[in-house]
């Protein structure tokens, strides 16, 4: 009796590894990269132009300390679709060098990781629907909007959900200001920068997909579905923070100083954010 019982709950140990290798699996690109000199190379150009367009904006704060007007978000809406996932580290290494210039702190953590998923949201759910990296259409466009708001919705939600954690400002305040920052200028002139730069980028063998061996990158799975849980995700998120934050704690939508932080909106927004997550991590 006694070996029955250890051999089924070694059968689900075996079971519960082969499903954590299979989740690892959809996002190995973002580590087996690291070992690519040129997907190294192209970190570093993206944080460096990333850093290089932030940092002269500093000076021009929309909250004092914390975010300010940024045109560099037209580079995390174009390089991720180029380069992958070494576009997505590059925005997050290059969001932390700009913020050493001005708006340094502990909430850059949160700048980190949601600077992050601008890049593996636009790269991954733009691979799941087999386009070039080109808009040269209405649907074309139509899809890189797609992409580009979930990204734009997601960061501004982490960001936001992140600073409410710790205290330092109610959701309302940067779930309004992120998302818009983080959209109106890439669907304005993103196109256009793609495709200027699309066409040399392909030529120069530069494309992280023609980069990377086809074994080091992951399998999409469940397209559909993730695209669902991303959008519902990322868009609930802001959403349902902006709800409970201007409502139930009197904060004001863009506004500084105004409203107070509470648990209510970090518990609603967390499932939101996660189902998001898991999708892009597990799925595609």
């Amino acid at each position: 009796m006694g070996q029955l019982i250890v051999e089924g709950r070694m059968r689900i140990i075996c079971l519960i590894i082969k499903k954590l290798k299979g989740c690892v699996s959809q996002v190995k690109e973002l580590f087996t990269m690291w070992k690519n000199t040129k997907m190294i190379m192209l970190v570093a150009l993206t944080a460096a132009l990333y850093a290089a367009i932030l940092i002269p904006f500093k000076g021009i704060p929309l909250i004092p300390g914390i975010t300010e007007i940024r045109p560099a978000q037209i580079i995390a809406a174009t390089f991720p679709l180029f380069f992958g996932p070494a576009g997505a580290w590059g925005l997050a290494i290059g969001n932390l060098i700009g913020d050493m210039f001005g708006t340094l702190g502990v909430g850059s953590i949160f700048g980190f990781i949601g600077n992050f998923f601008i890049g593996v949201v636009l790269y991954k759910l733009w691979r799941t629907f087999g386009k070039e990296a080109v808009v040269k259409s209405g649907k074309d466009f139509a899809v890189y909007a797609f992409c580009v708001i979930c990204g734009a919705f997601l960061c501004g939600a982490i960001i936001a959900w992140g600073l409410e954690v710790l205290g330092i400002l109610p959701f309302a305040a940067l779930g309004t200001i992120i998302p818009l920052n983080n959209t109106i200028m890439p669907l304005v002139l993103g196109p256009a920068l793609i495709a200027l730069l699309y066409p040399r980028i392909k030529k120069w063998g530069l494309m992280w997909q023609d980069i990377m061996d086809e074994e080091d990158i992951s399998k999409q799975k469940l397209v559909i579905p993730a695209r669902v849980m991303v959008a519902v995700g990322a868009i609930g998120a802001i959403a349902v923070g902006l709800a409970i934050s201007t409502g139930a704690y009197g904060a004001a939508l863009a506004g500084f100083g105004a409203g107070t932080v509470g648990i209510g909106v970090i518990a609603a927004v967390a499932p939101f954010i996660l189902l998001a997550l898991i999708a892009l991590l597990f799925l595609i």
